[in-house]
């Protein structure tokens, strides 16, 4: 794939849609991209280092960049747990060469769009059906029924936003869709 200074491509999906294997099977076939990695005021889990997993801020340090428009986007996910990207992050990764990819919930992707139009390709990860995203889900063994549950009501929200992003990816066959995905960037970055 050529160099594509100044671009970003953004993916969005319901969890389970196989989103970061089709990212992980893109970013292996080049070095031209690179994650963007976004900011957080949750405290770092387990051995979480900043700059490498996230940004970790204080609230209040979360809050002054939100007040000096540091922030592609952000969202307060829960009472003082923000989560955002730095547009200096993506002006880091532009800065090296490199194409800064995104892996962020439906909201995020049509915000980073808006702000980078066609600079940036916005990626929907699409399940087959409600039914076999469910299907993934309960097979994973990781969550309970209720999260399940949570998950799903989510999904069915987020699927409403697909017409909103540049190229929808329908991920019923793992092999189909990790071609599609290498075609629809290659295009992009020409």
């Amino acid at each position: 794939m050529k160099k594509a200074k100044g671009k970003l491509i953004i993916f969005s999906a319901p969890s389970g849609s196989g989103k970061s294997t089709l990212i992980n099977h893109m970013m292996s076939v080049s070095d031209k991209f690179e994650f963007s990695i976004s900011a957080t005021s949750r405290a770092p889990r387990g051995t979480e280092q900043n700059g490498k997993e996230y940004y970790f801020l204080t609230p209040d340090e979360f809050r002054t960049k939100i007040a000096n428009n540091e922030f592609l986007e952000w969202e307060e996910v829960y009472p003082n747990k923000f989560y955002g990207t730095l547009r200096s992050e993506v002006e880091r990764i532009n800065n090296a060469g490199k194409v800064a990819v995104f892996d962020v919930d439906v909201k995020g992707g049509v915000n980073i769009k808006r702000f980078y139009k066609k600079h940036a390709l916005s990626v929907f990860i699409k399940p087959p059906s409600i039914q076999e995203l469910k299907r993934r889900l309960v097979g994973r063994g990781t969550d309970s029924a209720e999260v399940i549950k949570s998950r799903i009501k989510k999904a069915s929200m987020e699927l409403t936003y697909a017409k909103r992003f540049d190229r929808i990816v329908v991920n019923d066959d793992l092999e189909t869709a990790k071609k599609e995905i290498l075609q629809v960037v290659s295009e992009f970055l020409k």
